[in-house]
């Protein structure tokens, strides 16, 4: 038998199996562990808020996204001038929210938002996309976004920096809590895209050479109030 011959066989074997549905699949009269049990094979994040907030800007650090807390509106409006000047943005993509709208306003740039018809040449010419999220994970350093709380699926994937404008309360310690989370939120009625964001878009495809950019944002920055 080729090789050939033999993947093909393998194939129609398995197409005979029946697909399993979606959802925990454990052995009949066997119990799945319980979100602390679980926890105990994951990274310990601290008990504290200060302990988890600095586990943030670690792991943050460790994926080359920028972190920044801030104790006042004030201050968020200082940051977010200096990096619009340092970058010379002319353009943002964005969409409505609290956060958003401020940050928005504080730059004082033509907008293009997500949340109302727009062209998506206009989105190719902006430097910049500011947007809320969902959570941030200390435990991973990560940006929870959702097609909801991010103003739908292009901000966070098309222009060259990706901003994301978030709240203290939005941070949790690990992946089961921010799970439970988003289930709390918005269960039975989920978004069409869930994305757990970890740094700036990067590959190390070519000669194991990271590449930051290839297919996103070259800059996460994260800003919390």
């Amino acid at each position: 038998m080729s090789e050939r011959e033999n993947i093909l066989g393998r194939i129609r074997e398995a197409l005979q199996t029946k697909a399993p549905l979606p959802g925990p699949h454990q052995a009949r009269g066997t119990v799945m562990p319980a979100v602390p049990a679980i926890r105990k094979w994951l990274p310990p994040v601290g008990t504290s808020a200060e302990e988890q907030t600095v586990l943030f800007a670690q792991n943050a650090a460790d994926l080359k996204a920028d972190f920044q807390l801030f104790a006042s509106a004030d201050e968020l409006k200082t940051a977010l001038v200096k990096v619009r000047d340092a970058e010379k943005w002319r353009r943002i993509a964005s969409h409505g929210g609290v956060l958003s709208d401020f940050a928005c306003q504080a730059l004082g740039l033509p907008v293009v938002l997500t949340d109302r018809s727009y062209h998506v040449q206009e989105m190719e010419q902006c430097d910049v996309a500011i947007t809320e999220c969902d959570l941030l994970v200390a435990q991973t350093g990560g940006v929870v976004v959702t097609s909801r709380s991010a103003g739908g699926r292009a901000l966070s994937v098309l222009p060259p920096h990706h901003v994301v404008i978030a709240r203290r309360d939005q941070l949790v310690a690990d992946l089961p809590a921010a799970f439970s989370r988003l289930q709390q939120k918005y269960a039975p009625d989920y978004p069409s895209m869930i994305s757990f964001i970890t740094g700036p878009s990067r590959t190390g495809d070519i000669e194991r050479i990271l590449v930051l950019g290839a297919h996103g944002p070259k800059r996460l920055t994260v800003f919390c109030l």
